[in-house]
């Protein structure tokens, strides 16, 4: 399927809690799976927030991850996207999944830019 982009989202429940409120924890991991799926980092920036939970972005070239964690309800929204077809955007969410202990996992791909496609091949 031709598309600009793959767009995993993914509902991690049931995780580590203290992985969750773990700033460097977190920006570590999702540093490494940007760069276990091939990715080249661009900017990173996390932010802890009181009393628990994290917010973070792994800006790449091929576009971003990110996490809100909400540590009382054993709860992580990830997002992963990646443009193009050299990175594989699952690869990054099941690094994350493991590093964030996750029992339960929910997840979907969304295919992003389908519609320029389209108009594109129309117009070829």
């Amino acid at each position: 399927m031709d598309t600009i982009g793959r767009h995993v989202i993914a509902e991690l429940w049931d995780c580590n809690l203290d992985v969750l409120n773990d700033i460097d924890r977190l920006e570590k991991t999702f540093v490494n799976a940007a760069l276990k799926a091939g990715a080249e980092i661009r900017e990173v920036a996390f932010h802890k927030f009181a009393p628990f939970g994290v917010s973070g972005v792994v800006i790449i070239s091929e576009s971003h991850l990110t996490i809100h964690s909400f540590p009382e309800h054993g709860y992580a929204s990830i997002d992963v996207y990646t443009c193009g077809n050299m990175i594989d955007p699952h690869l990054a969410v099941t690094y994350i999944e493991e590093k964030l202990e996750a029992k339960t996992i929910e997840k979907v791909e969304v295919p992003r830019g389908m519609k320029a496609i389209q108009f594109k091949n129309k117009k070829a």
